[in-house]
């Protein structure tokens, strides 16, 4: 549809930022930008980029990384699993495709954590090849313009966008076509006040010109919050602290947290003392009880942390052989979760010439 494609066209050229992915369309840039996009804001994950690229520069360097240092520089970003498929998946372009990004949108599908919207944007923005690259921004602004309101999250209403999508695409130039429908749901149709009044589409957009902004795009599913309580035990011996590995298919897998005993419900200082996991864990004769800390509400994208720590201090060293003793200077090389990291930054702040 041309007048389409040029009215969207026209307003990139007006409106495009100036993304430092966007220097170049090499499939590494464009693969690492999409993947730190997902779920993050542009403004957070801009230095992300940066700090990555240049810690890894290209596939290469990244396949060679131990997965821990992938994870130190991913720290904070939340999302893990990205990053470790991200690896995976570098491992994969050296391994089997001899260091050579997959030029198709099949191959690039066959890269561990890669759908067909990161594929889409692979392809279209690196190769030219005409696939649409649908995201939450492209739905928003396509159930808008066109009025559309099967659910988003319906397998009819992702047959139906992807169908439209591929049908609007520019052939001629599909990688700035995508990048123009993200670009202008995340600018021009946000999800909340959107600047209609300045909009190019407005005469012919069925949700301004029906007063059903606020309805569109429509999802069918509201995801249930899980509750989950985490009792960290932040555990000193001498100048030294106890650290221990999140190896279960979990949040924050392969990461390094303060030894955790999580309880189904909040539970008093008393009720956690008495649990068989902390009573299997301490000799009273060895531990001293101290400061515990007001509980901190962690939000993940559907799991709500209630977080607190609790001061114990060991007179003989711990004998958990999942345990790893740590100086302050060693914390450096371990990659650990968002409300882990900012507790050990504070008590750092607080007592900078110890644990």
């Amino acid at each position: 549809m041309p007048e389409f494609h040029k009215i969207l066209r026209d307003w990139y050229k007006q409106n495009k930022r100036d993304l430092p992915w966007r220097t170049n369309n090499l499939p590494y840039y464009v693969w690492v930008s999409e993947i730190i996009l997902q779920q993050t804001r542009v403004a957070q994950g801009t230095n992300y980029f940066i700090r990555f690229v240049n810690r890894f520069p290209d596939v290469e360097s990244l396949a060679a990384a131990p997965e821990n240092e992938v994870l130190k520089i991913w720290q904070g970003l939340g999302y893990y699993s990205r990053a470790r498929n991200m690896h995976k998946a570098a491992l994969q372009v050296v391994n089997e495709f001899h260091g050579n990004f997959p030029d198709s949108f099949i191959g690039i599908q066959k890269l561990k954590g890669i759908g067909s919207y990161t594929a889409a944007a692979i392809a279209s923005i690196s190769f030219g090849l005409p696939y649409a690259s649908i995201d939450g921004n492209v739905y928003r602004v396509l159930s808008r313009i066109f009025g559309i309101a099967t659910p988003v999250d319906s397998s009819k209403g992702k047959k139906e966008f992807n169908e439209l999508a591929n049908q609007l695409i520019d052939r001629n130039d599909p990688g700035t076509f995508n990048e123009a429908m993200m670009e202008f749901g995340a600018l021009q149709c946000t999800p909340r006040n959107p600047d209609c009044n300045n909009c190019p589409f407005q005469s012919q957009c069925i949700a301004f010109n029906h007063k059903e902004i606020s309805k569109l795009p429509v999802k069918a599913n509201k995801t249930k919050v899980r509750h989950r309580y985490f009792n960290y035990m932040y555990i000193k011996h001498g100048k030294s602290i106890y650290l221990e590995k999140r190896a279960e298919n979990d949040i924050w897998q392969n990461m390094y947290q303060l030894p955790l005993i999580e309880s189904p419900d909040s539970l008093s200082l008393e009720e956690l003392f008495s649990n068989d996991n902390f009573t299997s864990l301490f000799n009273k004769d060895n531990a001293v009880i101290g400061n515990e800390s007001k509980e901190i509400l962690h939000i993940l994208s559907h799991q709500k942390l209630h977080v607190r720590f609790i001061e114990i201090t060991l007179e003989k060293p711990a004998a958990i052989q999942s345990w790893i003793k740590v100086s302050t200077e060693e914390l450096e090389d371990y990659p650990l979760p968002k409300p882990v990291e900012n507790f050990l930054n504070e008590k750092n702040r607080n007592h900078p010439n110890r644990t």
